[in-house]
């Protein structure tokens, strides 16, 4: 697949008209297309000769894209780092020290506890972030968006998902990194690169931009997220609550490859983990099934645990990872944060292990996207 055909699978069903789409969605949309909760696609793709939904974006209110800051890990010497305090500070990863089945048990015990809630919608907020290079002076650059979903409980024809967004505006990421803006003229439009080869350049604004809003019609009138396959409401409220079942439900769709493209192997567990994140991360699935996720990722091999995490909004929670193989021969280590005392997801964050793709031109060590959610619940209050 060609870079504008990656481009067009990865924009959000909702976008699917005429209207045009300027270059930073797309590169964010496209960097973005890589591992958390998405809704349901709209469009087919013929994949062996069966037609299958096109691999969509992560959560209902569509295109979003992570945080992306330098930390060290495994001993490797870290990138330079944010100042401390700002939003992007994170310090170095620690030492595993304990057993991944137990810290993910635990979780699953106070996730069985949570309340998420009642209500007409399912709501969600997050902020999004992701890292680039500037074209010019080799300068890393962070861009910013807050996104808000609603996901109706009802179905039908007249049933909308809703979405709104806002770019938070691009920024240096480090001291070392606002100095070599400045010395390219401070310029309000940072000309950066798209990671992977032949992605080409974009231009990221330092500014807020205005809040946009959206909605479609639910696919094919009742199917409202992508958990493996197109699934309705009735099927996340009735997935089993038994780890051993939900495994087997959701490896039903496992078909051997990346969720993005089917060019790219992926192991099972790997992708598990994946599609359980979401599921965890801000779907809305009973308390009991959250917590069954959590058993299930306990018993996969490859897991680790990385205790005092900080995410990309300062909270600091324990980290659940596994290796993944990336597109272009890279490879990227997927995290799951989340707070021990209460079970609740925080973020999602991608870190380089070995430069490649989308991460090509980024040191071991960094994290070069990330989602940090920062509400999940039921909700009667409409758009």
């Amino acid at each position: 697949m060609n870079p504008i055909d990656e481009l067009r699978a990865a924009r959000p069903a909702h976008l699917d008209d005429d209207r045009p789409i300027d270059p930073r969605t797309r590169a964010a949309e496209l960097s973005r297309a890589m591992s958390v909760p998405r809704p349901a696609p709209r469009q087919a793709r013929r994949r062996g000769g069966a037609v299958r939904p096109a691999w969509g974006l992560a959560g209902a209110a569509a295109a979003v894209t992570a945080a992306a800051v330098a930390l060290s890990m495994n001993g490797t010497a870290p990138a330079p780092r944010p100042p401390a305090g700002s939003p992007a500070s994170v310090p170095s990863a620690q030492k595993v020290t304990l057993s991944a089945r137990d810290v993910l048990l635990a979780a699953a015990a106070k996730a069985d506890r949570q309340s998420d809630g009642s209500g007409a919608y399912w709501h969600s907020v997050s902020v999004s972030r992701n890292l680039f290079t500037a074209a010019q002076g080799g300068y890393l650059v962070m861009d910013q968006e807050r996104n808000e979903g609603w996901t109706p409980r009802a179905t039908g024809a007249d049933q909308k998902q809703w979405s709104r967004a806002q770019p938070l505006g691009a920024r240096p990421v480090t001291e070392q990194d606002r100095q070599a803006w400045e010395r390219a003229g401070s310029p309000a439009g940072i000309k950066v690169t798209v990671p992977g080869k032949g992605r080409g350049d974009l231009v990221l604004s330092t500014s807020p931009g205005k809040v946009s809003s959206g909605h479609m019609p639910l696919v094919d009138g009742d199917k409202v997220f992508w958990l493996g396959r197109n699934v309705t409401m009735k099927d996340l409220l009735g997935l089993p609550s038994d780890p051993g079942k939900l495994k087997r439900w959701l490896r039903a769709s496992y078909e051997g490859h990346d969720t993005e493209s089917s060019s790219v192997p992926m192991s099972e567990e790997a992708w598990l983990f994946r599609v359980s994140m979401g599921l965890i991360m801000d779907m809305p699935v009973t308390p009991e099934v959250r917590g069954a996720a959590f058993r299930m990722l306990a018993e996969l091999d490859g897991v680790k645990v990385i205790e005092n995490v900080t995410d990309a909004e300062g909270r600091r929670g324990t980290a659940v990872a596994i290796k993944e193989h990336t597109q272009g021969n890279g490879v990227s280590e997927n995290r799951l944060i989340f707070d021990e005392a209460t079970g609740r997801a925080l973020a999602n964050e991608n870190v380089v292990v070995k430069p490649g793709g989308f991460q090509a031109g980024f040191e071991p060590g960094m994290v070069w996207n990330s989602n940090a959610l920062i509400e999940a619940r039921w909700t009667d209050a409409k758009p």
